[in-house]
C-alpha cells in the first residue's frame, strides 16, 4: 500500500510546479481523504516548495543525469522528509521507493533508493552547508528585496506560526502567547478547529501583520465603512467588532461563500455585495474604506511557499494597474475627511510605496502617518513617510510576521 500522505504530497507538487496551480487550490482538489493525511501532505509539499533550491543542491552530486520530472518530485519529497521533517531514514526511503513503483516508474525505483540513502548518510549537515536562503529564492525577488533580502529569505525557511484575532471580551485558548500588537500566537501546525472557542466564534485566524490595516483605519461605532476585496473576512470582522456599519465588497463568488461562512461562525453581520470594487459605488459617501488590494502576495511566502514558484516579474505591471484603479475607486467613495487604508501583503516596492506615491500625485488624498507604538510594533516597521512596512524578518524572537505594506490616507 502506498503511503497516502506521500501520494497526496506528490499530487500537490505536480499541481503547483507542473500545472501552475496555487497550493491551497490544489489541496482543495485532492480526492477525499483523512484530514490528518491531508494536513501531513500539505506540510510535506510546503516543505519542498519552501526549500526546493537547497534540496536540489543537496541531491545534485548524487545524480549523474536528471530523471523525469515526476521522479525528481519524489526525490524532493524523500529528501524533505529526511532533512526537514526528521522522518526516520528507513521510512523516508521506503515510502519514496513505494511511491515510485505505485506511479508505474519501476525503472527508477533503484535510483530513488540509492540517492535517498546517500542523502540520509550525508545528513542534515549537507543542507546547512548550502546557502539555503539564496538557493531557495528566485533571483528577481532577491534583487527586489535589496539589503533586506537575506534576512527575509532566511525567515522563509521556517514554518509560520498560527496567529489569532480574538473577539472583544473573548478569552484566548490555552497554549498561546500574547503579541505586542494584540494578536495571539500559537505553534505552527496547531489544529485551530480543535481549540476551545472555535465553534463558538470566539476568534479567527489572521496573521499579526494582516490584523494591522484594520487597526490603522480606527473605525468608530456607527461609522459607515467599506471593506473592498473583503474575502476571507478577517478585516471585515475586525471592523464589525469595532462597531462600524460594514459593507463587504468581493467580486469572486467562491470567495463570497467563504466570507459568508466565516462571518456566520463569528455571529457577525455585514452587508455583503458581490461586485467589482472598481465599479461599485455606495449609495452615500463613506467615513472610511479599507482596501486590501490583490497583489503578488510575496509577503506571505512563509505560509504560501508556492508563491516562490508561481509568481513572475511580469505579473507586477498588471497588478499595479489594478491597484491604481482600486485606489481611485476607493477615493471616490469617501466623504471629505474620510479615511482610506490601502494595504498589500507584498514585499515588492512597486505594489506599496510606489502606488501611494502615484496616488498622492493624482488624487485628492493626503497621508495620515501612523505611529509604531500605537500598533505595538518596533520603530523599524514605520517608514519615514509614516507608512507601515513589515517583513518576515521582524520579531525574529517571536517567530516573525507576514510582509505587509499599508498607508493611511485622508480624502481632502
Amino acid at each position: 500500500m502506498t503511503d497516502p500522505t506521500r501520494s497526496a504530497a506528490l499530487d500537490l507538487l505536480i499541481s503547483v510546479l507542473d500545472r501552475g496551480r496555487p497550493l491551497e487550490e490544489a489541496l482543495d482538489a485532492l480526492p477525499p481523504t483523512e484530514a490528518r493525511d491531508r494536513a501531513a501532505a500539505h506540510r510535506l509539499a510546503a516543505a519542498v516548495l519552501r526549500r526546493m533550491g537547497a534540496l536540489d543542491a543537496v541531491m545534485e552530486p548524487f545524480l549523474k543525469k536528471r530523471p523525469p520530472v515526476v521522479v525528481v518530485h519524489i526525490l524532493r519529497l524523500g529528501a524533505a522528509a529526511l532533512l526537514l521533517l526528521d522522518t526516520p531514514a528507513h521510512a523516508a526511503v521506503a515510502t519514496a521507493v513505494e511511491l515510485t513503483r505505485a506511479r508505474r516508474l519501476d525503472p527508477f525505483a533503484g535510483l530513488v533508493n540509492a540517492v535517498l540513502r546517500k542523502v540520509a548518510a550525508a545528513g542534515v549537515a549537507t543542507l546547512e552547508e548550502c546557502d539555503g536562503p539564496r538557493l531557495d529564492t528566485p533571483g528577481w525577488l532577491w534583487a527586489a528585496w535589496g539589503a533586506d533580502a537575506r534576512a527575509i529569505a532566511s525567515a522563509h525557511t521556517q514554518e509560520a506560526p498560527i496567529d489569532l484575532t480574538l473577539m472583544p471580551g473573548a478569552v484566548a485558548p490555552e497554549g498561546g502567547v500574547a503579541l505586542p500588537s494584540g494578536s495571539w500566537r500559537y505553534p505552527a501546525g496547531t489544529r485551530v478547529t480543535e481549540l476551545a472557542g472555535f465553534a463558538e466564534g470566539q476568534f479567527w485566524v489572521q496573521d499579526a501583520a494582516a490584523a494591522l490595516p484594520a487597526r490603522m483605519l480606527a473605525a468608530q461605532p456607527g461609522e459607515r465603512i467599506a471593506d473592498l476585496c473583503a474575502a476571507p473576512g478577517g478585516k471585515t470582522a475586525q471592523l464589525i467588532a469595532a462597531g462600524a456599519q460594514v459593507v463587504a465588497v468581493e467580486r469572486d463568488a467562491n470567495r463570497i461563500a467563504r466570507l459568508r461562512g466565516n462571518l456566520a461562525r463569528l455571529h457577525l453581520g455585514a452587508e455583503i455585495v458581490q461586485d467589482d470594487a472598481t465599479q461599485w459605488r455606495p449609495p452615500e459617501l463613506l467615513d472610511g474604506v479599507l482596501l486590501d488590494a490583490p497583489c503578488s502576495a510575496t509577503g506571505t511566502i512563509r505560509r504560501h511557499p508556492d508563491v516562490l514558484h508561481l509568481k513572475r516579474p511580469s505579473d507586477i505591471g498588471a497588478l499595479n494597474a489594478a491597484q491604481d484603479a482600486l485606489i481611485k475607486a476607493a477615493c471616490d467613495m469617501l466623504r471629505s475627511g474620510g479615511r482610506l487604508v490601502y494595504a498589500v501583503c507584498s514585499l515588492q516596492p512597486q505594489e506599496g510605496p510606489a502606488r501611494i506615491a502615484a496616488a498622492l500625485k493624482r488624487l485628492p488624498l493626503r497621508t495620515v502617518p501612523v505611529q509604531a507604538a500605537d500598533l505595538g510594533l518596533p520603530p523599524a516597521a514605520i517608514t519615514a513617510q509614516g507608512w507601515l512596512r513589515t517583513t518576515p524578518a521582524m520579531w525574529p524572537e517571536l517567530g516573525g510576521m507576514d510582509g505587509f505594506f499599508a498607508a493611511r490616507l485622508e480624502r481632502l
